[in-house]
């Protein structure tokens, strides 16, 4: 989907904001508030580049499903971390986080400012945070993936649930690689998933921007990308995607729209029904989104529909810190 946002080039601001050379920019919030937009506009007039947060974005093919920006929608603002897992590939934050910090080191060394743009809160804490991951346990790992095989990531979730009831909200129940890791770190430590996760310490001195709408705004521009979606061919995308091993991808075979359309395919839904719940699950993640990014009280939440949102963000970029 290409940007929104109609205020860039125009708002009438004579020069950017001084942002220190070591310092983050991270723009984050939920799905379709207007993300991409804002970040396109202000790495031209930052002189910035922007690393990719949002975790499907990542996979190679995952395009129209996910919204991911086209070179010319890009504008010649240089993009890392788009397209670098086949979608066989199962999802790593440890791995993303490797890769996003060595893009935002060098981005630092070169003089330029780097943007962190997405909606994937583990993977914007990972990046941002002195975040290490707890460790894992092979046997305990093939177990619950047997199970999830066996019985689907329903009841897992469930399981998870009852366990720790914040990282089950945090989590799709469809996301099995992920209700499987929160499970193996619930059992391996004793204590909750959320709870093994570390006290926030910085990693780099960031600025977060929260881009948002009210809900009924939100929701109905949910259902117009959804439409677009469909209109942009989104059926055609996930067709070709299935000759690539889609269906082998435990993580992209996941990403909203990507699994309704899988199931049309299998004849489980019709084309409106496919469309309807692709809108229902968007919208409940985006409730996730919410409740995850809210929690953080050092994010700096703006409005995605205010006519003068560059410079809010300016002016949110210029305030002291809190």
């Amino acid at each position: 989907m290409g940007p929104e946002l109609t205020n860039g080039r125009g708002t009438g601001l004579r020069r950017p904001p001084t942002i220190r050379p070591d310092r983050v920019v991270a723009v984050i919030g939920p799905t379709a508030a207007g993300k991409s937009a804002l970040s396109i506009t202000l790495a031209e007039q930052l002189g910035a580049e922007v690393v990719n947060a949002d975790s499907m974005q990542l996979y190679q093919g995952l395009d129209i499903g996910t919204a991911k920006l086209t070179v010319d929608e890009r504008a010649g603002v240089p993009h890392h971390l788009l397209d670098i897992w086949p979608v066989t590939a199962p999802a790593s934050v440890a791995e993303y986080q490797r890769l996003a910090r060595a893009a935002i080191d060098d981005i630092l060394r070169r003089g330029r400012l780097p943007l962190l743009v997405g909606g994937s809160g583990l993977y914007v804490r990972a990046v941002l945070e002195k975040f290490d991951f707890p460790g894992t346990d092979p046997a305990l790992r093939d177990r619950l993936e047997a199970e999830l095989a066996e019985t689907g990531p329903g009841p897992l979730h469930a399981r998870l649930a009852a366990a720790d009831p914040a990282a089950a909200a945090a989590i799709l129940p469809g996301n099995g690689r992920r209700i499987v890791r929160a499970l193996e770190v619930i059992e391996l430590t004793g204590r909750p998933f959320t709870a093994a996760l570390p006290e926030p310490v910085p990693y780099y001195d960031a600025v977060q921007l929260g881009i948002d709408l009210p809900t009924g705004p939100l929701d109905e521009r949910i259902a117009r990308r959804v439409d677009r979606m469909w209109e942009q061919g989104l059926v055609d995308e996930v067709r070709a995607l299935l000759g690539q091993g889609l269906r082998d991808g435990r993580t992209a075979s996941r990403a909203l729209g990507y699994q309704q359309v899988l199931r049309m395919l299998d004849g489980e839904y019709d084309d409106e029904q496919a469309r309807a719940e692709t809108v229902r699950a968007t919208r409940r993640f985006v409730r996730r989104q919410r409740s995850w990014f809210r929690r953080d009280a050092r994010v700096c939440w703006l409005d995605g529909a205010d006519p003068d949102l560059v410079r809010s963000a300016h002016a949110a970029l210029r305030a002291p810190r809190r």
